[in-house]
Parts: structure tokens; C-alpha cells; sequence
């Protein structure tokens, strides 16, 4: 990839008519009613990307008085014609996957080839659900008595809120709007104040690909009066939202006023396991990626790396066997076969040393240089967070291997890490770090992986590395998360359910299990059908 100054390709997409700059109300781009703006700031380099405008209950209430109206007709387009429309927009987001990602990248800050992949991802959900339209299917009841028929259908819910964070400003909207569409609802989408060039550029093409004005709406800036507009309007029949533990708990109780169908993709602290028996190089490639994708800051983000340790105790067999050895006579060579025994139950001072070289070579700098594999973080208060979690740690006991401190690059970019012998009294161990930072703490047997992993409130995504096949079905089942990686870190993709349990929120997207959370079911029961 040719290296690119930020400038200049901000300069080109806003030629281009690709930087969209305005929010987007029953199809017309529209600036804030009292002409407020915010910036949009490039991460890596601090400079002002755009100007958008600072939108609130005034704009809000337009957009859900649009989307209402836009519902009346698209929920009755054909499941078939949907389809098309969807396909359409799915077809021109990966012709200008270049353009989207350069986007991404700009106002977002994770590398160039990182964020033309969230592109192609994003795109999935769009294909995914283009597909699902055509199969939201009903059931026939057999009915009890002779004169009736029982049926029961799928209906769209209405209009829906889509509230969608920073870390991913393609995918995440597109993994809300694309079901919401297919299965006949129309949506406000409100994109995070950091990032929303790339919701308006994905909404311009939804323009392109035919689905009509109204359909999909765009509104951004004051994230609570946004926000309040969305719970308090009774036109909105469900929220969707992808962000933090602490606003999701709001937004689930402000759904409450007009009972609205919510649901929630929020914060994790995902356990990532290393069992000794783990293929070292399957579990270093692993933990690499679910560690350090888009700089830490992912939900499912491993937040805890357990790793196995040397057990101090053998198994009743060792002993039988060293009983057999009278301690007399007992060989330099027996005494080191039991102690090498002991040594390779453990593998954590192996891991922790593959890991560091690992992420010894990984590549800091802007998202647009050649190389780079890890950008900077979203801002200056990411940046803190990340630091003050370090000083906790470091001051209850935890050593840090390797980085741990702000990139000499300077600005919100910080040194990938590695930090050992973190325990659960730890910050990091209790919340997410949200950054580059590899927390590794140790375990002895199983159980105790297991009561570690689920001794948190989240619960996301968890990750484990064995090659004993039992042992990956019992501790899978074992762990209360809504997603298990086994041998693998990256585990999203738009044909399986993501979503989680605990504190880590309600509802699953993506799948066909993601199409239900945007559909009612009623039951019509026909009587009156005897031969008379």
C-alpha cells in the first residue's frame, strides 16, 4: 500500500462528493436547526477532519416523524424487493470499500488494510440480510377444534433507534440498519460524535441503491438529547444499541417509559485461556488477535490472558511412582525426570516470552503508513484510562514486560504492552482496559481457569487454546459468555450470533437469530371455517 498523507486524502474523498458533512433527514442532508457544529478529529494526527453538524431533540424528532412515515410503505414492499435494494447497497459499499475504509481510517485512526477489512465486514451483514429478507417465515398451528385455523406471522416492529460506538463506524451500523431493513422497519441512526463521517458516507449509498428517503435516517451530536428524543417518542418501537455497560443500563430504563423492544451489545472483560497443553504458536497468533485488533479497543478484546503455571503438587500417580524410588539412592538423572515433569505442566513463563517477542515487532504509526499494525488510540482520554490502569496494576505488584508507556510518536498513540502477574484485585482484571495492553495472569488446574474466567459481571466473548478435545467441550460449556472462541481469536462474523449475558447485555445480532430482535409475532386466530 503506496504510503498517504491525511490531508491529502481528505481532500480528495471531499472532491470526490465521499465526505459527507450534513446529517440526513427524510433523505435531504440538513445541517443543525441553530447551525451548531462539532469537529471531527483525526486521531493519529489531531488535525480537523470536518466540521458536522451538533444535532439534538429538535433534529431527532424530525428524523423518527420521517422514519414513521417511510414505514408505512417500505414495510409493505415486498420481502423480495427489499432484498434488491439491500443487495444494491451491499454491492456499492464494496465497490467503494477503498473510499470507505480511507474514511474509517481518517477519523477512526486503525490502519488502512484493518479498516478496508471492517469494510468488507461491515458489507456482510448487508449481503447477510439481503439474503434473511426472502426467509422470515410464519407457522400453521394445528388447531384444537375443527372450525378454526391458527396461523402466526412475522411482522416488522417499526421504527428503529440504532445508537452505534466509535470503535467500528461501519459495522456496527450496518449490523443494526441491514436486518432492521430487510424485515420491513425504517431506522434513526445516531453514529458516535467521534466518527460519523462514515455513517453518512454508508448513508449516502444507501441512497444510491434506491431505498427510499425516510428509510434510513442520520442524526448526530448531542448524544443525550439524541438520546432522550429516541426513548421519549412512542413512534420508536425499539432501540438498538452497541456501547458501554453504564448507557446501556440507561437506555434499557428509559425504554421502560413506552415499553419499547431494546437490544444491547455492551461493554466485556473476556478471558482468554492458555491451557499447557496449548499449541504454543496457534495460541500466540490467536491471543495477537483478539488482543491488539483495532489497538485493543474492541468489546470482545481478550481483557484477561490466564495462562497456566507450574503445578507445585503432582497427581497421586507422580507420587506412586517417586514412592518407588528410594530417596537413598534415588539417580541425578530420576530426580531431574520428576522435576522436568513438573516444569512442563506450565507454560506460562513460555508464553509470556513468545508473546513479548511477538509484539515486540509490531509496527506503531498513522493508520495510512506502510506497515503500520497498530494505530493510535480514538483520543487523549483513551490514552489516560490506559495509563491509569497500568499505574494501578504496577502498584499492587504487576510487572510490565514489555512497553507501558506513551509511544515517542506522541499524540493518543501508546506502546503495545505486556504486563504479568496482574490478579483479580486489579483494575484491569475488573474492567476493560480498552487499549494495548496484554494483562497476563496465571492458573493451576482447570477449575480454577474456570472460576477465574466468570468471576466478573461481563460476559461477552471468552477465548480458550487446548488440544485436548474434552477439555475444549467442557470448559466451552463451562463459561458463561454468549461467545467461546476455542484456537481461535477472531471470532465475528455475520452468519453466527453475537451478543452476550450477564452485564453484557440483551439480544444477539447478526444470524438468523439477529433478524427476531426487528420482527413482532401475532397470532391470527380464524374461526367460523366449518363446511356450513
Amino acid at each position: 500500500m503506496i504510503s498517504m498523507e491525511s490531508q491529502s486524502v481528505a481532500a480528495r474523498l471531499n472532491s470526490s462528493g465521499f465526505l459527507r458533512t450534513q446529517g440526513l433527514i427524510a433523505g435531504k442532508w440538513t445541517d443543525a436547526y441553530d447551525g451548531k457544529t462539532i469537529k471531527v478529529h483525526n486521531p493519529a494526527t489531531g488535525e480537523v477532519i470536518a466540521n458536522v453538524p451538533c444535532m439534538g431533540g429538535k433534529e431527532t424528532n424530525d428524523a423518527i416523524s420521517s422514519a414513521y412515515d417511510a414505514f408505512k410503505s417500505w414495510s409493505k414492499v415486498t420481502a423480495a424487493e427489499r432484498s434488491k435494494c439491500l443487495r444494491k447497497w451491499y454491492d456499492l459499499i464494496v465497490a467503494h470499500k477503498e473510499e470507505l475504509g480511507q474514511l474509517i481510517t481518517l477519523e477512526q485512526g486503525k490502519p488502512l488494510k484493518e479498516a478496508i477489512g471492517e469494510v468488507i465486514y461491515g458489507a456482510s451483514f448487508i449481503e447477510f440480510a439481503a439474503e434473511e429478507a426472502k426467509r422470515v417465515y410464519g407457522d400453521i398451528i394445528p388447531s384444537t377444534l375443527p372450525d378454526r385455523r391458527l396461523f402466526v406471522l412475522k411482522q416488522p416492529v417499526g421504527v428503529v433507534g440504532a445508537i452505534a460506538p466509535w470503535n467500528f463506524p461501519l459495522a456496527m451500523i450496518t449490523r443494526k440498519v441491514g436486518p432492521a431493513l430487510a424485515c420491513g422497519c425504517t431506522v434513526v441512526v445516531k453514529p458516535s460524535e467521534l466518527t460519523p463521517l462514515t455513517a453518512l458516507a454508508a448513508a449516502e449509498l444507501s441512497l444510491q441503491a434506491g431505498i427510499p428517503p425516510g428509510a434510513v435516517n442520520v442524526v448526530m451530536g448531542n448524544a443525550s438529547a439524541i438520546g432522550d428524543a429516541l426513548l421519549a417518542s412512542p413512534e420508536v418501537r425499539k432501540i438498538t444499541f452497541t456501547g458501554s455497560t453504564a448507557v446501556g443500563k440507561k437506555l434499557m430504563a428509559g425504554a421502560a417509559g413506552t415499553v419499547k423492544k431494546i437490544s444491547l451489545e455492551l461493554g466485556g472483560n473476556a478471558p482468554c485461556i492458555i491451557f499447557d497443553d496449548a499449541d504454543l504458536d496457534v495460541a500466540i497468533k490467536g491471543t495477537l488477535a483478539t488482543k491488539f485488533r483495532n489497538s485493543g479497543q474492541t468489546c470482545v478484546c481478550a481483557n484477561r490472558i490466564i495462562v497456566q503455571e507450574v503445578q507445585k503438587l503432582r497427581n497421586s500417580a507422580d507420587r506412586r511412582e517417586e514412592k518407588q524410588i528410594d530417596d537413598t539412592r534415588m539417580t541425578t538423572t530420576a530426580r531431574k525426570q520428576i522435576d522436568d515433569r513438573d516444569h512442563d505442566l506450565g507454560i506460562y513463563d513460555k508464553f509470556a516470552s513468545a508473546l513479548s517477542n511477538a509484539v515486540q515487532k509490531m509496527q506503531v504509526g498513522d493508520g495510512f503508513h506502510e506497515g503500520v499494525l497498530q494505530g493510535p488510540l480514538i483520543n487523549e482520554a483513551a490514552v489516560q484510562k490506559v495509563e491509569s490502569f497500568l499505574d494501578d496494576a504496577t502498584s499492587k505488584g504487576a510487572k510490565v514486560l514489555l512497553g507501558g508507556k506513551r509511544h515517542s510518536l506522541g499524540m493518543n498513540f501508546f506502546e503495545p504492552t505486556v504486563i504479568a502477574d496482574v490478579n483479580s484485585e486489579m483494575l484491569m482484571s475488573r474492567e476493560e482496559v480498552f487499549g494495548p495492553v496484554a494483562p497476563l495472569m496465571r492458573f493451576k488446574t482447570e477449575e480454577e481457569a474456570i472460576r477465574i474466567a466468570n468471576d466478573t459481571n461481563a460476559g461477552l466473548a471468552a477465548y480458550l487454546f487446548t488440544t485436548n478435545m474434552q477439555r475444549s467441550w467442557r470448559v466451552s460449556e463451562a463459561l458463561e459468555y454468549g461467545i467461546v472462541g476455542v484456537n481461535e481469536g477472531l471470532v465475528s462474523t455475520e452468519v453466527a450470533p453475537f451478543g452476550g449475558v450477564k452485564q453484557s447485555g440483551l439480544g444477539r445480532e447478526g444470524s438468523k437469530y439477529g433478524m427476531d430482535e426487528y420482527l413482532e409475532i401475532k397470532y391470527v386466530c380464524l374461526g367460523n371455517m366449518s363446511s356450513n
